[in-house]
């Protein structure tokens, strides 16, 4: 019987989460203005790293599928969030508002980069086409994320700055991957070489945003009147979601004709969303009167799910061609 490998990532998450459970004290005001710009600083260094490690060569590549492209990008920009919006007039009350919007937020957030292609590779799908939409993914979320989100949180009565934003999401993303990518002939190779030390770096942010998110929820007890049903809910619609948009994206694939390796792309790139962006994003785009624990729940959950699942479907269509 094969031994299922844990994820050591998600387990740190969980742990991150215990321990702002148990120390929620850096969650409070005194603290907030230097993990602020500790994590702000991280997120420069991660999308500097990020367009260090960007191929152009391989996107250049990747490019000749177009169907294939607009089909992932469609399903993770437009379908993903049109289905959540479908529910809003049913969750427009006060005490559901705030689990409503952190579905739409995670069906806003753009694709993962490391797992799409990881993932894709085993299954023996496209992968120069992976390599481009997990790539180009999260750079197309810069912009329609913030949109999706601003479409309902302007219609609150929660402050969002459209604007401002987008001027953070610049100075914090846009500039250091433009930057990154003007000197990758200089530190490209260099940054590949110790590439699994850079992953551990980009991870450690992550991690503390986390902590931070969850520590302000715990610290002002946001969490005091979610049960375990409440978790269950949302891990049911985590699982609902997923299998929506696996199914969707396999019967368009079957409709447009793609033969096996493109159908595999689509339905694994189409399917992720990045917790690295969602950790990211959340920090830019969610106002700090929203519960950021409440907002970042499902992505976490849905990040658990798609790497079970998608290493469990990868490893039998790999089985498949044997």
């Amino acid at each position: 019987m094969k031994q299922i490998k844990i994820d050591t990532f998600l387990l740190l998450t969980f742990v991150t989460i215990l321990i702002s459970y148990c120390f929620p004290q850096l969650g409070n005001k005194a603290y907030k203005g230097i993990l602020d710009n500790i994590i702000s600083i991280g997120i420069a260094f991660i999308f500097f790293f990020y367009g260090l490690k960007l191929s152009i060569e391989k996107i250049k590549t990747g490019l000749k599928n177009l169907k294939l492209h607009f089909v992932i990008q469609i399903t993770t920009f437009v379908f993903f969030p049109l289905i959540i919006i479908l529910f809003y007039p049913y969750f427009k009350g006060e005490n559901y508002f705030y689990t409503w919007l952190s579905f739409l937020f995670l069906a806003a957030l753009p694709s993962t980069v490391s797992t799409s292609v990881v993932m894709v590779s085993i299954a023996k799908g496209n992968l120069p086409a992976a390599i481009f939409n997990a790539s180009i993914s999260g750079l197309i979320g810069v912009f329609i994320t913030p949109i999706w989100m601003g479409f309902f949180i302007l219609n609150s009565d929660v402050d969002y700055n459209l604007s401002h934003i987008y001027l953070k999401l610049i100075i914090e993303i846009l500039i250091p991957v433009v930057l990154g990518l003007s000197l990758q002939r200089y530190f490209g190779d260099y940054v590949l070489k110790y590439v699994q030390i850079l992953n551990k770096f980009d991870k450690s942010v992550i991690l503390l945003i986390i902590y931070k998110s969850f520590a302000e929820s715990f610290e002002q007890k946001i969490f005091s009147e979610v049960g375990t049903a409440y978790l269950f809910l949302v891990t049911f619609l985590c699982f609902l979601l997923f299998y929506l948009v696996y199914f969707f994206t396999g019967w368009v694939a079957r409709f447009l004709n793609f033969n096996r390796e493109d159908t595999i792309t689509a339905q694994f790139c189409g399917t992720k969303k990045s917790l690295v962006h969602g950790t990211v994003f959340s920090k830019i785009l969610i106002p700090a009167t929203i519960p950021m624990g409440i907002i970042l729940l499902p992505i976490m959950i849905f990040h658990a799910f798609q790497i079970f699942v998608i290493t469990f479907i990868a490893e039998r269509k790999f089985k498949e061609i044997l």
